[in-house]
C-alpha cells in the first residue's frame, strides 16, 4: 500500500514540476496566465466504511487552473498593441468558432482583417456613423481596415472671421479690379472644394466703400478667374464695430471646368469686426475636404478604432468588444494564450471597454504575462523535496518488504 501511496507522490511531484516548467518557459509570452496545480486527496475504502483508523490511499492531481491575475503593461509604440487594463478577454473568430484571449499582439492581414499571430480575426461592435457616436452592441463583426479612399465632399458653407481697420483708407464706390491692387483694401484667400475633391483658391478682396456708414464691399474670385464670379457683397458695421447686415451671403455659382459640379458655396461673416485695430484674420473654415487615404490608426481607451485619413479626416471602423465570465477558470485553454467555452465557464458577458466591469484598453501597450519567476522557483525547491521525500517512502517501504522476507530464512 505504501508504495502506491508514495508513487502517488511521486506523480504529484511529476505533475508540479510540469506546470512550474510550463510557467517558466512561458514567462516572456504576452497575454500569458500562470497554471496552478491543485491535488486532493485519495481513500481507497468503500463508501460508508471509513472509520478512524483508515489511511489515506494518496494524493491525485485534481485540476490545472489558470490564474488570472493583471500582468504588467508594457509599452510598445505600435497603435494595433492593444492591453486590457481590468477584466475581459479579446473576442477572436477562429474560422468562425469564438475564442478568447489576453494577448493583444494585432496586426493587419492581405485583406485588412486586424488579426493574431495565428491568423484569429479580433471581434467588434460594428459603427453605426463615422463620428462613432452609435455602434451596433447587439451584433459582433471582423475588424476590418479600409483600405479603400475616402470619397470627397464639395464645399457648401464657409465661415470668416477677421478684422477690417476701422481707419483703413475711404476707396469710395467703384469695382473691384483683382490684377489692380488700388481698387481694394484687404484681401485674403481660403481653399475649397469641388465634387470631384479637387481644391480651388477662394480669394476674398475687401473694399472700404463709405467711412460714415461703415460700409464694406466684398467681391469673391476662384483661381483667379474673375469672369465667372462677379458678384459684390456688402458688409455693414455699427458704431461698436459689430457686423450688422445679413449672413451668410453667397457669390454666385462657378464651373470648376473639370467636369465636376458647379460650386456655390455660402459665406457667413458673422465673427468679423471692423475695431481699430489691424487687420487680422482669425478663421478660415469650410466644410469640404479631397479625397482621402488611409494614413494611420488611433484605437481609445474605449475601444473606439478611429482611421485616420491624409484629407484630415477620421472615420470610426467600430468598437473593440470584450467578453467576460463568471467563472473565468473554467474557461478551456487551447494554446496560443487563448481560451475556449466551457459549460464550467459560465455564459459570456459582451462589452465595451470600460463600461459596467470592464477594463479599458490601452492602446500601443501588451499585457505581459503575469509568472513570478521567484515564486516558481521556490516551487520548483519545494517539488523536489516532495519528490525526494516520496522516493524515500518507497526506499523505507523497500527496506520493510525485505526484512520480512527474510524473517522465514
Amino acid at each position: 500500500m505504501s508504495f502506491r501511496i508514495a508513487l502517488s507522490g511521486l506523480a504529484a511531484a511529476q505533475a508540479t514540476l510540469d506546470v512550474t516548467a510550463n510557467n517558466v518557459a512561458n514567462a516572456n509570452t504576452t497575454g500569458f496566465k500562470q497554471s496552478r496545480a491543485e491535488f486532493t486527496d485519495v481513500y481507497a475504502t468503500a463508501f460508508g466504511s471509513i472509520g478512524s483508523l483508515d489511511t489515506g490511499a494518496g494524493v491525485r492531481l485534481a485540476a490545472v487552473n489558470s490564474e488570472f491575475t493583471q500582468g504588467n503593461i508594457e509599452f510598445t509604440g505600435n497603435a494595433l498593441d492593444l492591453a486590457v487594463n481590468g477584466e475581459g478577454f479579446f473576442t477572436l473568430s477562429d474560422q468562425g468558432s469564438s475564442v478568447y484571449s489576453r494577448a493583444g499582439a494585432f496586426s493587419v492581414d492581405r485583406d485588412g482583417y486586424v488579426v493574431n499571430v495565428t491568423g484569429q480575426r479580433l471581434q467588434a461592435f460594428p459603427a453605426l456613423d463615422p463620428q462613432g457616436n452609435n455602434f451596433s452592441t447587439a451584433s459582433l463583426g471582423d475588424l476590418q481596415l479600409n483600405a479603400t479612399d475616402a470619397a470627397p465632399r464639395p464645399s457648401t458653407t464657409a465661415d470668416i472671421a477677421l478684422n477690417l481697420q476701422a481707419d483703413a483708407t475711404e476707396l469710395g464706390a467703384g469695382a473691384i479690379d483683382i490684377t489692380d491692387a488700388a481698387t481694394y483694401n484687404y484681401s485674403t484667400s481660403l481653399t475649397s472644394y469641388d465634387s470631384l475633391g479637387q481644391g480651388h483658391t477662394s480669394a476674398l478682396y475687401f473694399r472700404k466703400t463709405d467711412t460714415a456708414t461703415r460700409t464694406w464691399d466684398v467681391r469673391m474670385v476662384n483661381d483667379g478667374d474673375d469672369t465667372q464670379s462677379t458678384t459684390v457683397q456688402t458688409l455693414t458695421f455699427d458704431d461698436l464695430g459689430q457686423l450688422t447686415s445679413p449672413q451668410p451671403v453667397g457669390f454666385g455659382a462657378y464651373d470648376p471646368g473639370n467636369g465636376a459640379a458647379q460650386m456655390n458655396v455660402s459665406y457667413d461673416f458673422t465673427g468679423t469686426s471692423q475695431y481699430g485695430s489691424s487687420f487680422a484674420v482669425s478663421s478660415l473654415f469650410q466644410d469640404g475636404f479631397s479625397t482621402g487615404r488611409l494614413s494611420g490608426l488611433d484605437i481609445t481607451d474605449s475601444g473606439v478604432v478611429q482611421a485616420r485619413f491624409s484629407n484630415g479626416q477620421t472615420a470610426a471602423l467600430g468598437k473593440v468588444a470584450l467578453a467576460n465570465f463568471t467563472n473565468p477558470q473554467g474557461l478551456t485553454p487551447l494554446g496560443d494564450s487563448t481560451w475556449g467555452d466551457s459549460h464550467s465557464a459560465g455564459d459570456r458577458r459582451l462589452g465595451e471597454p470600460g463600461a459596467g466591469n470592464f477594463g479599458f484598453l490601452q492602446s500601443g501597450a501588451l499585457e505581459s504575462s503575469n509568472v513570478e519567476i521567484t515564486e516558481e522557483l521556490v516551487n520548483l525547491i519545494t517539488a523536489q523535496r516532495s519528490f525526494q521525500s516520496n522516493a524515500q517512502v518507497i526506499s523505507a517501504a523497500d527496506t520493510i518488504t525485505q526484512t520480512i522476507m527474510n524473517i522465514g530464512r
